[in-house]
């Protein structure tokens, strides 16, 4: 069943409302000089139109998700379903056939079977469009006819509309509050069951990580649930190593957009610097993992490190930093430039030079914006996955060696819920303790980050 058709139709008559409503304001406030309207045409036209688009889109919402299970039973129910097998992967590779034949989506079948299902499906779709829209039109009709039997002088139809905007708009914005919470509650549910099986000391600070999915999931080996080799790769590489590239970087370049660069040069090279925030991750993985990591490997070579591995943190750490560099740059730049001019013009009053200037009054001044700045981009960097599954490695080593390979939580995340193992199994429910902790990380960063941020706007306002 097509949504888009009776997509098409439920704004066709929220058009319709829209206009006849609107076109009866302008017929009432016209049929008497002293009539006074107590809002403007067009809120009456778009109070009926909302009336007549909501309940339909809710409609098609329902019926998109309950029509294909209709044509599937009536399908069932047809004699030529009888051959059918009763249950598996056959059955299921027949009515899919049968069904894109039936829609269009393809032009035969390979299986015998499925060419019987094709006009039982064909039948059964036809009839279920017929009744999807005209079960649509017969609601919009049914509430576009309420609302504008509703089109009087005395009723105040745009504190309707604005008052319905309003619960769209806080629908709206409790998407994201609704999704982080089913999130939340999520990860606690499978993080409480592997905890079941493994104990949360024995995860939180064992130092060797190797689970086995083909181990015997009734009684799993804690010892091989130390995620310690985890948290510090992640640390090491997205923390540290990262941010002795991004922090410098950043910062200065800040400075110098800020300060030193002339207009016309800031007209290109901010936008060139940002441009590095949307360069996909994958492509900084290639690099990382294509040049980076091998120029890495043979300069170690070169000085005597015989034991270099061309999967190696640095190479990883190196290339996040570069792609957080404009997580950094941004938030500094933005803290530098909302320093009052009057304390830079101040200093250089008295004689400080701009680079004392700089070094001692607008970087100190913008601290609070300039930490926020780097507390979202380690938030950023520790949840990287494909720079770290492309140039890392997948060891799980518990070391500071930086020409080692190193792995972190998220491409064992990765790597738990990839495999054939089963959702009961501990090695697949680590990877919902792996992304709880994590989780609970990043929140964290991203709270201190707001209040640091909350700080610094209430500095200068």
């Amino acid at each position: 069943m097509s949504g888009a058709t009776l997509l098409l139709v439920g704004l066709g008559l929220a058009l319709a409302g829209w206009l006849a409503a609107r076109a009866r304001a302008w017929s009432l406030k016209s049929a008497s000089p002293n009539t006074r309207l107590r809002a403007l045409p067009s809120y009456y036209g778009w109070y009926v139109a909302l009336w007549v688009a909501i309940p339909v889109l809710l409609f098609i919402a329902v019926w998109s998700a309950v029509a294909p299970n209709l044509v599937l039973q009536s399908v069932l129910a047809h004699p030529a379903a009888a051959q059918l097998p009763e249950f598996g992967m056959q059955r299921q590779t027949i009515l899919a056939e049968a069904r894109s034949v039936a829609t269009g989506a393809s032009h035969t079948v390979f299986n015998r079977g499925a060419a019987d299902l094709v006009e039982p499906f064909r039948e059964a779709i036809g009839k279920y469009r017929l009744i999807g829209i005209g079960s649509t039109l017969a609601i919009g009709l049914l509430f576009g006819g309420l609302a504008f039997l509703r089109v009087r002088p005395d009723f105040a139809a745009r504190t309707k509309v604005e008052r319905i905007i309003m619960g769209v708009l806080l629908l709206a914005s409790l998407v994201a509050i609704l999704t982080t919470l089913g999130i939340f509650i999520s990860l606690v549910f499978e993080t409480f069951r592997f905890f079941g099986m493994v104990s949360p000391i024995d995860f939180l600070f064992g130092t060797h990580w190797g689970p086995d999915p083909m181990a015997n999931a009734a009684n799993p080996d804690p010892s091989r649930y130390g995620a310690i080799p985890l948290f510090w790769g992640t640390i090491y590489i997205g923390a540290i190593i990262a941010m002795i590239v991004a922090i410098p970087l950043g910062l200065m370049s800040a400075i110098y957009l800020t300060q030193y660069a002339d207009p016309r040069w800031r007209s290109w090279l901010k936008p060139a610097l940002e441009i590095l925030a949307g360069v996909p991750t994958v492509v900084y993985g290639y690099f990382a993992a294509l040049a980076v990591a091998p120029a890495i490997r043979d300069a170690a070579q070169a000085i005597g490190i015989q034991n270099a591995s061309s999967e190696s943190a640095l190479a990883a750490g190196l290339v996040m930093g570069v792609m957080i560099i404009p997580f950094v740059s941004s938030m500094a730049d933005d803290s530098i430039a909302a320093v009052p001019q009057a304390m830079r013009d101040g200093s250089l009053a008295m004689g400080a030079t701009t680079n004392e200037t700089i070094r001692r009054v607008l970087v100190p001044a913008a601290l609070p914006g300039i930490v926020a700045g780097v507390m979202l981009a380690i938030s950023r960097a520790i949840g990287e996955t494909m720079i770290v599954v492309m140039a890392a490695g997948a060891a799980a080593n518990l070391t500071a060696n930086p020409l080692e390979a190193m792995t972190t939580v998220t491409f064992q995340i990765v790597a738990m819920l990839t495999g054939e193992g089963s959702f009961d199994h501990p090695a697949t429910l680590s990877a919902f303790a792996l992304g709880f902790v994590l989780f609970l990380v990043t929140l964290g960063l991203n709270f201190f980050a707001l209040r640091v941020v909350k700080r610094f706007r209430e500095a200068y306002e």
